[in-house]
Order: structure tokens, then C-alpha cells, then sequence
């Protein structure tokens, strides 16, 4: 069986501008090294949680 989309896919952060940071954090789209690495194999739900962690580094907070 195939699996049922429940939306539209959740759209990567990414704009092609790839460098990292001292604290291993794209400097375009503030994923770390390992949650680039992993998103094509992450399910939707977890690209929402990574979307989250983005928010809130985009605020200020930091070692998350």
C-alpha cells in the first residue's frame, strides 16, 4: 500500500547558500550540519520540529 500524503510536503529551508558556523549552524538557513544531513530522510513531522528549532534560533536563542 502507499502511504497517504495529509497535505502538502513540508518545504525545505534551504536557499543554496551552504556554510557553516562555529556552532555548526548554516549561516542561510540555521540548521545544524546533522539536520541538513538527515532531511531528505526525515518525516514530515520532524522537518516541522527542525522548522521550530529554526524559529527560534532566527530569534536569538542559542544551543538549541
Amino acid at each position: 500500500m502507499s502511504e497517504v500524503s495529509r497535505g502538502p510536503a513540508v518545504r525545505s529551508p534551504c536557499i543554496g547558500v551552504c556554510m557553516l558556523d562555529n556552532d555548526d549552524l548554516c549561516t542561510a538557513c540555521r540548521r545544524s550540519g546533522l539536520e541538513i544531513a538527515d532531511w531528505g530522510a526525515m518525516s514530515d513531522d520532524e522537518k516541522r520540529q527542525v522548522w521550530a528549532l529554526i524559529r527560534r534560533r532566527e530569534a536569538g536563542e542559542r544551543g538549541i
